[in-house]
């Protein structure tokens, strides 16, 4: 039998295989990660190819949604959808011919054979071995049934699938993360490769893709490893090469539960916001890809020493799959937060830039007049909102300089405290500095500065008495950038504009 851990280097070829059933989720991202840093590492091949062949499940845009994921990440592919490739084609539903031969190499070989058992038949033959406390398998006939009695069941519309006959054997994974691990002969049930919908289940598809795109390392998650004797069967049924597997640890929850695209639905049920699970929901709670994709290679990897920070291109560098552990990782949420603040101070600012602009774009909640902004605006607000933890922390503080003036809405607490207190002494601060600010002339920021100190001294009292009575006015909160900086983004039109409305507003 073949084996395709002889071959290294730009011989590499990995390959990540989603199925289209949502937005990606960040323990896929990981996969793909790993997978993309072997490939990068000995500059072998990247494949990704779309496991659709389950039509239950399959959600139509999901795959442009991965793919959109991916790309938001920075993470590329060498071959499949978008780039093509001498393997194709890389959706499984357009491979279904490809698949029918080899099930019928098996059938003919006497390696398969249809079941003709009814779901409702197959439910009670697994209940009668739970009441018998009897391992759950699958029972094969015996004698099967013939190529004929299952072609006449299909024919009078049954739902015949077709099984593998496992081998009464004992079937040992080589794991480069695990090591040897040995599933016994009586754990090993005969399976169904073709499914009554004449689709192949994923146990036939990716054993027959990996073999025609030639893939030589097998990382995926650790939830598969039971799957991985099954596919080694089939591997040595069909004479394919065996792929190097390793299968990475689980993410968990800080709390000690896996991280599923569950626990949204769990968290709604109890009236709460649901937790960033997919990649899409990180984009849109405002966190940069870098800062994610760091974090994720650190779910299972260490490079060795306590350097923690590191790009994608020093990823590659360091580094390699040995380093891998097998306990499970922990999804830590406050790590995360501090990493993407790190990040967010580290980065360019054409590449803050860039990623603020995606950012926009997925975060429904941010008004229009931001995503409309141009870059040299935007430049501008990032710089005013440096220290942020997130682009979310962005949009609280300077949003308001993007909405309408007319739509402004008062926090009353705001008003309360900063307004009305004191027989209205804030609307009273706004009625003298609004004429003062309407005749300025010079409105950047280093003037009105200037102006804010010159009239604090001129008036005899602090910055917060002058500043704060101005913020709520134009912001409806006692949140904002230096006062100075966000007057000079509003501009002075708008900035008196709003004065004029408050004060008109108030009770």
């Amino acid at each position: 039998m073949a084996d395709a851990s002889t071959t290294d280097g730009a011989n590499t070829r990995v390959r990540f295989a989603p199925s289209p059933t949502g937005y990606l989720h960040v323990g896929g991202a990981r996969t793909f990660l790993f997978n993309w840093l072997v490939a990068r590492q000995n500059r072998g091949t990247m494949v990704l190819r779309i496991e659709d062949t389950d039509r239950a499940r399959h959600v139509e845009d999901s795959m442009q949604k991965i793919l959109e994921d991916l790309r938001w990440l920075g993470l590329d592919w060498d071959e499949g959808p978008q780039v093509g490739g001498d393997y194709g084609p890389y959706f499984q539903s357009r491979r279904l011919e490809i698949y029918n031969r080899y099930v019928q190499q098996l059938l003919e070989a006497g390696n398969a054979y249809y079941a003709l058992e009814s779901p409702q038949e197959i439910e009670g033959m697994r209940a009668r071995a739970r009441e018998e406390k009897r391992l759950v398998n699958y029972t094969r006939p015996d004698p099967v049934p013939t190529l004929e009695q299952g072609l006449a069941a299909r024919d009078e519309g049954k739902p015949v699938v077709v099984r593998f006959k496992m081998p009464d054997e004992d079937i040992t994974v080589v794991d480069r993360i695990l090591g040897d691990v040995t599933l016994a002969a009586d754990r090993l049930e005969d399976f169904v490769i073709l499914k009554a919908d004449r689709f192949p289940t994923y146990h036939l598809a990716c054993v027959v893709d990996d073999a025609l795109m030639k893939i030589t390392d097998v990382l995926r998650g650790q939830e598969h490893l039971m799957n991985t004797p099954k596919h080694i069967a089939l591997q040595r049924a069909l004479g394919v090469p065996t792929p190097r597997y390793g299968h990475l640890p689980v993410i968990f929850n800080a709390d000690g539960t896996k991280m599923s695209k569950r626990d949204k639905e769990k968290a709604r049920a109890k009236g709460l916001p649901p937790p960033e699970i997919d990649v899409h929901d990180f984009r849109a709670a405002g966190y940069v890809p870098v800062a994610l994709l760091n974090f994720l290679s650190l779910l299972g990897w260490s490079p060795g020493d306590d350097r923690e920070r590191f790009d994608l291109k020093e990823m590659a560098a360091l580094f390699s799959v040995e380093r891998i552990g097998k306990t499970n990782a922990r999804f830590d949420r406050d790590k995360l937060l501090a990493f993407n603040t790190e990040w967010a101070a580290r980065l360019s600012p054409e590449r803050l830039l860039d990623a603020f602009k995606q950012y926009v774009v997925a975060d429904p909640s941010v008004p229009d007049g931001m995503r409309k902004a141009n870059d040299e605006c935007l430049n501008d607000v990032l710089r005013v909102c440096a220290g942020f933890r997130t682009f979310v922390d962005v949009v609280k503080k300077a949003g308001f300089v993007f909405v309408p003036d007319d739509t402004v809405t008062y926090d009353p607490q705001a008003v309360k405290k900063v307004l009305a207190k004191g027989d209205g002494a804030g609307y009273a601060m706004l009625e003298a500095l609004l004429p003062r600010l309407a005749a300025l002339s010079d409105w950047s920021a280093a003037a009105l500065e200037s102006w804010f100190a010159e009239t604090c001294e001129e008036l005899g009292t602090g910055l917060g008495r002058v500043a704060q009575p101005v913020r709520v006015a134009i912001s409806g909160t006692t949140v904002s950038p230096a006062i100075h900086e966000t007057l000079s983004l509003l501009g002075k039109q708008r900035t008196v504009a709003r004065i004029t409305r408050c004060l008109a507003q108030r009770a």
